[in-house]
């Protein structure tokens, strides 16, 4: 096949705009769907491959893997190293175990797989993942391992003529799944390559049955209307559409239309930039997806600046230096011992598989990042919060069940200070009960726009008002501890607005959508019927907010820790009245409207007028909001006191 220069410049294009999304998504809403126009060349370049040496009895299965895998092993083995070597000297454990993770999957190329399993592409949570860019790789090296191997046995049976007639029956089946699947679950089908082929077979139909457009003005028109879909796509489609689903037919028949034109003399696709960027789209792929994490995860303001440039950068070096390698073609499975690009991918595994089995090379890291970093998961070992929705309330006792002397009722925090309130009793003698569920605190007429949970908060309310009320433990105190800043004030975690995409929110049981400050005048009621529905039948406590962090806190101080770095963790105790004042309001005179008792956890927390993040040390978060284990029992004496 001669070169096609129009390949090479749909190349750009495809790379170009998905770069663009990547580190900049309001420029290029749809950019990602660069990757579909990308499926569709290789369907092409492939099925070219493929047919034309089957059709002359040349097909050679060992020799069109190894000349797929000089092709693709060198560079990504070459950026999982670099990336392994950057990680000993500034990735934490944890995270450094995860790329090591990604890099076995990523090299044996099952990635997509393991990345469906996660919240789905366009989750920022995802964002954070190093080689979350290898699904595609992944699902184009299933493509190359099962595509001829079906057409090398189908030839046995079938003509050439009907074996092209297979290749649209599969299309045709693909596309049908794609639709179903993508309608059904789009964050799974995004990865999978039952749902991505039929993209790469129409660029094989763009081979198989080329069009006849001998007239200048029908190629250029073919081509221009291929370009404008394709660019229409990337500024009109949105994460925010499912995908894959019918809509990408758009990019991907652009592609399919410029494919078929075959005309090579258009200044926009074949020209200078465009044929250089085309050559390096590879390379610029490969690297570009750990240049916008590091920036990520370095917090680095207008990231993009430096990451684009960069990115062509590394693009340009690594096409140079790596993939001009000319390395040896064999034609039997005999010399599969001489591939040397296997081995390239093999030491890199074997490198990945030592850092996981050593839980990131833990070894190398101080016993003070350890222990910092630790706190992550030092949660509730009684595992209170279920995160169970729609079903009866259950009761996790702590102690003696027979002598229950308090009940904490809530939502993540009031599981986070669960053992802060069990610490104030003795627990052989006595007992306690946490109701607690995940973001469902306890208002009665409310309902949580979340969108992780997307939870019915208001009948697990009616179920928990309904226990009280029976008398079944009446006269018992009962406390009630949530994050209420959150659903008012929105997520002040940057980490976490990152890694969950979060966006939480109090609306009322109707459904009804209310201003702000309707929400608040609307919360100060709900408060004030629960509580004092609540003190018919029991003592009644509430907690004021917990000091909440604009930053991961065991992470942060590991970070500081490990790069020998001293910046403050500290807020400010106006800081957190900022933030939560008109909170403190509503509870306050709630409380009073029905003789319920405060409790200011930030009476402990913030002393001197600085919430602290630590204490001798050691931090008292497990992120930037909830008390880890260690931390609250700092509040432990300020519960006994209340509850004696």
């Amino acid at each position: 096949m001669k070169f096609r220069y129009d390949i090479n410049g749909l190349r750009a294009i495809a790379v170009l705009a998905v770069v663009i999304f990547h580190f900049t998504p309001h420029w290029l809403a749809g950019g990602f769907a660069g990757v579909d126009v990308f499926f569709v060349i290789s369907g092409f370049l492939m099925t070219a491959i493929i047919f034309n040496s089957v059709e002359n009895n040349t097909f050679n299965l060992f020799k069109f893997y190894t000349a797929r895998a000089n092709r693709i092993f060198p560079v990504l083995a070459a950026m999982f190293a670099v990336l392994l070597v950057f990680a000993w000297f500034y990735l934490l454990p944890n995270d450094y175990r995860n790329l090591a993770i990604q890099v076995e999957k990523s090299a044996l190329f099952i990635s997509n797989l393991f990345f469906a399993k996660g919240g789905g592409y366009f989750d920022t949570a995802e964002h954070t993942k190093w080689l979350l860019h290898t699904w595609s790789l992944s699902v184009e090296w299933q493509f190359y391992l099962f595509f001829p191997i079906i057409i090398v046995i189908l030839k046995k049976y079938l003509s050439f003529t009907n074996l092209k007639r297979v290749v649209i029956g599969l299309l045709l089946a693909s596309f049908i799944y794609c639709i179903y699947a993508t309608s059904t679950n789009s964050k799974t089908a995004y990865f999978l390559l039952s749902s991505r082929a039929w993209e790469m077979l129409l660029g094989g139909l763009a081979f198989l049955y080329p069009w006849s457009l001998k007239n200048k003005l029908h190629q250029i028109t073919a081509q221009c209307l291929g370009l404008i879909l394709i660019v229409a796509s990337y500024f009109f489609i949105s994460k925010d559409i499912p995908w894959p689903g019918y809509m990408a037919f758009v990019p991907v028949f652009g592609a399919y239309l410029i494919l078929v034109s075959n005309y090579q003399n258009n200044i926009l696709i074949n020209n200078p930039i465009f044929s250089a960027i085309g050559k390096w789209s590879y390379s610029i792929y490969v690297w570009h997806w750990p240049l916008v994490v590091f920036g990520f995860y370095f917090a680095i303001v207008d990231w993009w600046i430096y990451g684009i440039p960069l990115s062509i950068l590394l693009g340009f070096l690594s096409y140079q230096f790596i993939e001009k390698i000319n390395f040896t073609r064999y034609s039997s499975w005999k010399e599969i011992y001489k591939v040397k690009s296997i081995y390239l991918l093999f030491v890199v595994f074997i490198c990945a598989f030592i850092v996981e089995k050593t839980d990131g090379m833990k070894f190398h890291y101080s016993p003070k990042v350890l222990e910092a970093i630790a706190e992550s998961n030092n949660a509730n070992p009684y595992k209170c919060d279920s995160n169970s929705r729609n079903r009866d309330v259950e009761e996790c006792q702590i102690g003696n069940k027979n002598n229950i002397k308090a009940i904490i009722i809530g939502d993540s925090h009031a599981d986070s200070l669960t053992t802060a309130v069990a610490s104030a009793f003795d627990l052989k003698n006595e007992g306690i009960i946490s109701i607690a569920t995940a973001s469902c605190p306890f208002l009665v007429n409310i309902n949580i726009e979340d969108r992780l949970n997307n939870d019915d908060c208001h009948s697990i309310n009616l179920k928990r008002l309904e226990l009280i009320e029976s008398k079944k433990y009446a006269n018992i105190p009962i406390i009630l501890i949530s994050r209420l800043t959150v659903y008012l004030e929105g997520q002040n975690d940057a980490e976490r607005v990152r890694n969950e995409g979060r966006k939480s929110s109090l609306y009322f049981a109707n459904n009804q959508k209310v201003s702000k400050d309707q929400l608040y005048t609307l919360t100060h009621k709900s408060l004030a019927d629960t509580l004092c529905r609540v003190s018919k039948t029991n003592p009644t406590y509430i907690t004021y907010p917990v000091p909440e962090f604009s930053m991961n806190i065991p992470k942060t101080i590991a970070k500081n820790l490990f790069f020998n770095r001293s910046p403050p963790t500290t807020m400010s105790y106006e800081d957190y009245l900022n933030r939560s004042s008109k909170l403190r309001d509503i509870i306050q005179k709630s409380a009073q409207q029905c003789g319920a008792t405060t409790i200011d956890p930030a009476q402990v927390l913030c002393p001197a007028n600085q919430c602290i993040s630590s204490y001798q040390g050691r931090p008292i978060y497990r992120d930037g909001d909830h008390l880890s284990e260690y931390g609250n029992k700092l509040l432990t004496p300020t519960f006994k006191e209340t509850l004696e």
